[in-house]
């Protein structure tokens, strides 16, 4: 008998299973693939991976800019695949060695939940019986792929974000279906690399949660790099090697590319490991099909002793989101009183420059009709920006609450934004005013004074 039993070893199951296990709890973390889940294995880390190496070669091509000159500055793009591989095997290692810490016993086998006796839960994997108190459910989510017409004659040529993390040839043109965070990230790191990248999106805009001021600026440093952005256009069909979209005005029209990316989103996985054994409830999208577990602030299900945690909600579909949520599961299995908040949860695109923000954008404020005052100011307010991306652009934006002052959102363009926006998250989470934070001591020089910097425009 465990305490608790946790199906998926992402950052919402290796987390929670390393918390649980520091609380004492006996624990069975089941993992069908690698610990890490996606975000290690197929996600944010192979990818941050790959980007640093793409900011490394720009540096050595324009390193001109800062007196350095690199004669001849070329990529492996084989050493560069190598490298992300390495880097993700030590990081996994790292997992494994968190789990047997933590005395977290991992079972590597696909996991089904049988069903809830007298004793209580039984979760089947590896052909055995595996009962615990509790269960916690972060089996996170997959890349959605829309049944394209032609998509599957395309063949391999078709990618996801998993596959085009194996490619070992660097291709002449890319094409992203979809312009959010995955796809800009791969559009950043192909153009960087010389390879022609078009973007087609079916929104207005990049980016779409996003403040609109910046993901506009993101746009046009991108488009000034030689990205094409095709938006407000709605992709059709795949024709061999060709997307084939709707524009704005109806027109059809044709866009090649060696290797099609398709980054419209993801999907949580809630079917095929036993769920409907337990009778848990459900979150339905505006079709009225499932699309994620439905939980409390306290990450708990309809069902007594089963939690849920990670994209598998189907709500916040970030890392560190998974790991919070983690978090707070295992709290509360312990008798820690504690609940999931999400007003300060940071987003990053990692792009170059990066692009960080956190709390409510001009477009939240207006659909919840909040009185709110925009104070920003260029990054070159900054010495130490100045200092180290010349040339670069990038902006702080804050949202302000109009009576009280207090902070409601900070949105940044600009590196190393993505080092910077926890200071902002600080703020929101505490609910501290404009006044309180101009009476931060930021150290200095550092590109983060601009968001004192930014306060004492407030008038």
């Amino acid at each position: 008998m465990y305490d608790l039993a946790i199906i998926g070893g992402g950052p919402g199951g290796y987390v929670a299973a390393e918390r649980a296990g520091a609380l004492g709890l006996s624990v069975v973390l089941f993992e069908r693939k690698e610990l890490g889940g996606v975000c290690l294995n197929e996600g944010c880390i192979p990818t941050k991976t790959l980007l640093y190496s793409a900011k490394v070669y720009n540096y050595a091509l324009h390193g001109d800019k800062y007196g350095v000159s690199v004669d001849g500055a070329a990529f492996d793009y084989g050493k560069i695949v190598e490298r992300k591989n390495k880097v993700v095997r030590k990081l996994v290692g790292g997992v494994k060695a968190a789990m047997k810490a933590g005395k977290v016993e991992v079972v590597k086998a696909e996991a089904y939940i049988a069903g809830r006796g007298a004793e209580g839960i039984t979760v089947q994997a590896d052909g055995k019986d595996f009962v615990a108190r509790n269960l916690l459910v972060c089996t996170g989510s997959e890349a959605a792929v829309p049944p394209f017409p032609g998509l599957k004659e395309a063949g391999d040529r078709i990618v996801t974000n998993r596959e085009i993390l194996s490619l070992t040839e660097r291709p002449e043109e890319i094409v992203v279906i979809g312009g959010g965070v995955i796809g800009m990230e791969f559009a950043s790191f192909f153009n960087s690399l010389g390879t022609k990248v078009t973007v087609v999106e079916m929104l207005p805009k990049i980016l779409g949660p996003l403040d609109d001021e910046i993901s506009a600026m993101l746009q046009a440093i991108y488009a000034k790099k030689g990205v094409v952005f095709n938006l407000s256009c709605k992709v059709t069909g795949i024709e061999g090697d060709c997307v084939v979209y709707e524009d704005p005005q109806g027109q059809v029209c044709k866009v090649r590319g060696d290797k099609i990316l398709v980054s419209v989103g993801r999907r949580a996985n809630i079917s095929g490991f036993g769920l409907e054994n337990l009778g848990v409830d459900m979150l339905l999208n505006r079709g009225g099909k499932p699309c994620g577990i439905k939980v409390d602030e306290k990450m708990r299900t309809n069902i007594p002793g089963v939690y849920a945690a990670g994209d598998v909600t189907g709500f916040s579909m970030l890392a560190h989101t998974a790991s919070r949520e983690g978090e707070v599961a295992v709290n509360n299995i312990a008798g820690k009183p504690d609940r999931m908040r999400y007003d300060a949860i940071p987003g990053v695109v990692y792009t170059n420059p990066e692009v960080a923000g956190v709390g409510l954008t001009e477009a939240d404020a207006k659909q919840k009709g909040i009185d709110y005052t925009v104070i920003k100011l260029p990054m070159a307010y900054s010495g130490r920006f100045v200092a180290e991306n010349e040339g670069g652009e990038g902006i702080c934006k804050i949202l302000v609450g109009k009576k009280y002052h207090e902070v409601l959102g900070v949105h940044l363009l600009g590196n190393p934004c993505s080092e910077m926006i926890h200071g902002a998250c600080i703020a929101i989470e505490q609910e501290m005013t404009v006044e309180q934070l101009k009476e931060v001591v930021f150290p200095h020089p550092t590109v983060s004074e601009i968001l004192k910097e930014t306060a004492f425009t407030l008038k």
